[in-house]
């Protein structure tokens, strides 16, 4: 880049640092050079700083969601295109990798991209990972939608809107991240993958990035802007969560309650599946009121026969096929760490708390998502009765030292809280 255009973009960084507003030309200035990697570890984070202390405008939001989307790659696709995104927080909700091959099986393409685990236990590119490669180019991913109608692949080695990518790491170390960084994050990823149509997924909950209804609604408020600007239709799902849907954390064992819900097992996660299948349903809408299907459709009756009918399952084993995964996989065959402990009840009660926040710490102790089949698998879920010495969970690990470490954090910082 010229001089006078890095000027440009250190000129901008300098004016956002008193509060003033930003044109296109001087964010797209400041996204080049990040994407780049040419503006610098100390102007970026000075950046990061400077816009996401005070925020943006919506004119703002707009602009830097567009240079993050044209400072990058791009996938292509005609017609109507799928996807969904999570704000996330909660770990062993695996949603994802029901959602997509239900949308696939009904006849909409999803090229999901999605990330890996940062501070959790688990992202849904570490779990699909257990049954599939999720490393490809952008040519490729768009060779294997056009084959089998979705896929499940990391994002981060897609190079869409890079910028962001490089503001991501400035943040992590401080944990920082605003509402209007999670949003133009999650934007400019749609967009840079061609979606036309996305459901986003909010929980709310004191152990979730969104810990209030009123920060839910003003996030809610700004991504439909910010779709309406790029003609993406979207629906918002706003959703109290106060425990893990699934029963398994952990890569291997998040992928094996996947499986138990597309294969339709008796002892299935019903509320994974049903938080699924609500989510499929609400994107399934989306689409077919855009598209030339009967407008009597309803999209969760869809969704729910996709899965019954083993049409969902099928088009998961054929993205896993395409993907160089075993599409012949089976929930049996995902068998978590070979050292296992139980952690029990001290007394008799009801199950009145589960720590999210400490079964994250628990988890990463015993080796997630590094260690696949480590994690923590939850044999018991809020307001079940238990006595005394019943099992409430099970923690897996592959290095027995640290399984003892785990061993020890549950009984200073318990998981359960039984009362």
């Amino acid at each position: 880049m010229r001089k006078d255009e890095r000027q440009t973009a250190i000129d901008a960084i300098k004016k956002k640092l008193v509060g003033k507003s930003l044109s296109y030309n001087e964010i797209f200035a400041i996204m080049d050079e990040i994407s780049n990697k040419r503006l610098g570890p100390v102007l970026t984070t000075y950046f990061a700083a400077a816009g996401f202390k005070e925020g943006f405008n919506d004119e703002e939001l707009y602009f830097l969601t567009k240079a993050m989307v044209a400072t990058g790659p791009r996938l292509h696709f005609d017609g109507i295109v799928a996807d969904k995104h999570s704000t996330g927080g909660v770990a062993g909700t695996r949603t994802t990798m029901i959602l997509v091959p239900i949308i696939a099986a009904c006849g909409f393409r999803i090229p999901k991209n999605s990330s890996r685990a940062i501070t959790s236990p688990a992202g849904t590119a570490d779990t699909m990972e257990v049954v599939a490669p999720v490393t490809f180019t952008p040519r490729q991913i768009e060779q294997i939608v056009h084959k089998v109608g979705g896929c499940v692949v990391w994002g981060g080695h897609l190079g869409l809107a890079p910028a962001d990518d490089v503001i991501i790491q400035i943040e992590q170390p401080l944990a920082f991240e605003s509402f209007d960084k999670i949003i133009v994050s999650i934007m400019a990823k749609k967009v840079a993958s061609a979606a036309t149509h996305v459901v986003l997924d909010i929980p709310v909950g004191p152990t979730m990035k969104i810990q209030h209804f009123k920060d839910a609604d003003v996030i809610a408020g700004k991504f439909t802007y910010l779709a309406g600007r790029f003609h993406i239709k979207v629906a918002v799902d706003i959703n109290e969560t106060r425990q893990n849907a699934g029963r398994g954390i952990g890569p291997v064992l998040e992928a094996r309650d996947v499986f138990e819900v597309l294969e339709q097992a008796p002892d299935r996660p019903l509320a994974l599946e049903a938080k699924a299948l609500r989510l499929s349903g609400r994107l399934l809408s989306l689409c077919l009121a855009d598209s030339n299907a009967s407008k009597q459709a309803d999209g969760e009756e869809m969704a729910r026969e996709a899965i019954v009918s083993g049409r969902a399952l099928e088009k998961m084993r054929e993205i896993i096929k395409a993907q160089g995964g075993n599409p012949h996989v089976r929930a049996k065959d995902l068998e978590p760490a070979r050292y296992k402990s139980e952690v029990k009840a001290l007394k008799s009660g009801r199950v009145c708390r589960i720590d999210n926040q400490q079964i994250t710490v628990v988890c990463r102790i015993l080796g997630c998502p590094t260690d696949k089949r480590a994690g923590m698998y939850l044999n018991r879920k809020l307001e079940d009765k238990v006595d005394k010495n019943d099992i409430l969970c099970t923690v897996y690990s592959s290095d027995r030292w640290r399984l003892r470490e785990a061993e020890d954090t549950i009984k200073n910082i318990p998981v359960y809280t039984v009362e």
